[in-house]
């Protein structure tokens, strides 16, 4: 290990003089910031503050007595992507060793017992799910009406106490996915419209793509909270239900420019053939050109996850109380004011540990979708 370390550093770090000067200046101002925030994170911290804000970071303003609803939401969702992993790649020894990890993690930070007896019957259930569609190939097949039922379900358990109360961690998954998963569809109709015979299609899908990718979301956000009461007058829409509106009709629109990229690089003699031999456009389109755009565009549309995500917390524009925010809220309260380095720090991790996670599972389904593994 150690000679394995020393070639390695000769040939990365010392192998030319260039590179020499360079690690020579640069690694000790990386192993003193290192120092000083392992000092800081260890010594100097107040780390209470994050267990004593665990419900408002993870669910904002809603109902403490209601908790059990997010919880049991909190399960179903961790249902469906374990199940969605498992039809990428199959659940290892190393999986459960990363999931036991950051269980360990959360009982080290002191959330209290019963809260990480939830987070383990949560991660149980996801591990549960992952393992089932991993081995089992025919659960794979109902994936797609199970995710259907268990979307509408979530949305059942969590509305009866208020849409409105909607907030923290939770609120930002939801985002998330719903945005996700409603504008894939929506992007790919407008790019087989921009690619239309017919005109008038093509000129509504072109332009609808380009107004929504020149204009900024928060804008986009802001009309739709503002206009849909006037076009739907006497129709009452939670603002939770606006904001996902927003997201979805703005992010359609770059996942229809992901997805024209993947169908210009379907080769056209394909397209051709399958004409020559009597296949209507839609079938065409459906079983010869479509899927081998989305293997393409695969890598886009994962950083369009993660950009979902990372662009959450402008739902505050509209009044909600996503992740972030719930951290804002936190050190409004006079008595924790001299936590923010606390706060954000904590926030900064979620964060990265949820981007790692998206970009790990999107290399995975990079490489499950790959020509030469398949």
């Amino acid at each position: 290990m150690i000679s394995y370390a020393f070639k390695w550093s000769s040939h990365n770090l010392f192998g030319k003089p260039f590179d020499a000067l360079l690690s020579i200046i640069v690694l000790p101002g990386t192993l003193w910031l290192i120092y000083s925030i392992l000092h800081w994170a260890i010594s100097v911290a107040q780390w209470d503050i994050i267990p004593l804000s665990m419900r408002v970071l993870m669910i904002g303003i809603f109902p403490a007595d209601q908790a059990w609803r997010a919880w049991t939401a909190a399960g179903i969702i961790a249902a469906l992507l374990g199940a969605a992993l498992g039809c990428v790649f199959s659940f290892r020894i190393h999986h459960a060793f990363f999931l036991a990890l950051l269980l360990a993690a959360l009982l080290t930070v002191g959330v209290g017992l019963q809260v990480s007896a939830l987070t383990t019957l949560v991660a149980a259930v996801l591990a549960c799910a992952w393992l089932l569609t991993s081995y089992v190939p025919l659960a794979r097949h109902v994936l797609l009406p199970a995710a259907f039922t268990g979307f509408i379900s979530v949305f059942a358990v969590m509305a009866p106490p208020g849409v409105g109360l909607w907030g923290g961690l939770l609120l930002s998954v939801l985002l998330t996915l719903v945005t996700a998963i409603l504008s894939l569809p929506i992007g790919i109709l407008l790019a087989f419209g921009r690619r239309s015979r017919f005109s008038s299609v093509r000129l509504i899908c072109t332009g609808y793509i380009e107004i929504m990718r020149s204009l900024p979301l928060i804008l986009v956000v802001y009309w739709i909270w503002i206009l849909m009461p006037v076009l739907a007058t006497g129709w009452s829409l939670a603002d939770v239900a606006r904001g996902m509106i927003g997201f979805t009709i703005f992010y359609s629109a770059y996942v229809a420019e992901y997805v024209r990229s993947g169908l210009q690089a379907v080769p056209r003699g394909q397209t051709e053939a399958a004409r020559s031999l009597g296949m209507s456009e839609f079938d065409i389109n459906r079983s010869i050109v479509l899927p081998q755009a989305l293997r393409v565009v695969v890598p886009p549309l994962v950083g369009n996850v993660l950009d979902i995500f990372n662009a959450a917390p402008l739902v505050f524009i509209i009044g909600l109380t996503d992740f972030l925010r719930a951290g804002q809220m936190i050190l409004a309260n006079p008595q924790y004011g001299d936590r923010t380095y606390e706060v954000y720090s904590y926030l900064l991790l979620t964060y990265f540990l949820v981007g790692s996670m998206i970009t790990y599972a999107a290399r995975k389904l990079e490489a499950h979708m790959a020509i030469g593994s398949r």
